[in-house]
């Protein structure tokens, strides 16, 4: 194994945020963004479900009205003509044969009343029950449109902070790929899924931290000053770089890449550093 020590950089990079916060609120974004999709493919097919079982349902009580409608017709057909009969026999009889008759009409009469009552009824409450599903329709379609532009507002956002991220020339002089300074920004990168990335958060000690495909070991670190120093192995070779400063490309190849992996740094403290490893998705070994 061999040792590289690499030139100090000047200061000019400000302390970030914190990054605890900044990862929890990307997290939180990450997740909101995952549960509206969700939501959105959801409430479509809740939506298509049940505008298909209740469009089934009116029919079916259409179906039911429209065969109701032609019974009560018939029965009440059926009791007028009873009643008109009984009337004319009243009408033509005499005594108590008369009274009997004048209640048997009268009888025929209540019925026919409470057999119109009953249909008007019946087809109030299959009003009711077609207005209610057209309601539920509205609110479901509603809740539909209204997690749609949660979504689209989601993403806006996200796109809103992949153009607001910057390409910085790393350690090693290559112009870099955009870096994330928070955990809402490196949520962005990985969406556009230009490279693979590995967050890491690395205290000093003796034993190597393993991020990905390599061993890397934090030696110092200065939080007042955001700096640190770090070894990295990688296709059995050691390298060293020395006091670095967070959001800097820390930049190094390995023999299956032409481009260089990045490390980033966002976060230094008195134990130890957090940040991500950016490793190219396409390997393909350097002439």
């Amino acid at each position: 194994m061999s040792n590289m020590n690499d030139n100090e950089l000047h200061e000019g990079l400000h302390k970030s945020p914190s990054f605890a916060a900044m990862v929890t609120v990307a997290l939180l974004l990450f997740a909101c963004s995952v549960y509206l999709f969700w939501r959105v493919q959801h409430l479509e097919t809740v939506t298509a479900q049940w505008t298909a079982a209740t469009s089934q349902q009116i029919t079916e009580l259409r179906g039911a009205v429209s065969e109701s409608d032609s019974t009560q017709v018939k029965k009440m057909a059926a009791l007028e003509r009873d009643l008109e009969e009984a009337r004319r026999q009243a009408d033509s009889t005499a005594g108590q044969a008369k009274i009997d008759a004048q209640r048997h009409a009268e009888q025929l009469a209540k019925r026919l009343a409470d057999a119109q009552k009953q249909q008007q009824q019946e087809l109030t409450e299959i009003q009711q029950n077609a207005a209610t599903a057209n309601t539920k329709i509205d609110g479901v379609t509603s809740d539909v449109a209204a997690t749609k532009s949660d979504v689209a507002a989601t993403k806006s956002q996200l796109d809103s902070t992949v153009a607001d991220l910057k390409r910085v020339t790393g350690d090693m002089g290559v112009l870099s790929d955009r870096i994330a300074t928070n955990g809402q920004e490196l949520t962005a990168l990985k969406k556009l899924g230009e490279r693979n990335y590995f967050e890491f958060t690395i205290v000093k000690s003796k034993a190597p931290h393993k991020v990905a495909n390599l061993q890397l070991w934090v030696k110092k670190t200065d939080a007042k000053r955001n700096r640190f120093t770090i070894t990295i192995l990688a296709d059995d070779k050691t390298v060293e770089k020395r006091d670095r400063t967070i959001n800097e490309p820390v930049q190094f190849y390995v023999s299956k890449s032409r481009q260089p992996y990045e490390l980033v740094v966002n976060q230094v403290t008195k134990d130890g550093i957090t940040g991500y490893l950016a490793e190219p998705k396409v390997e393909m070994a350097r002439n």
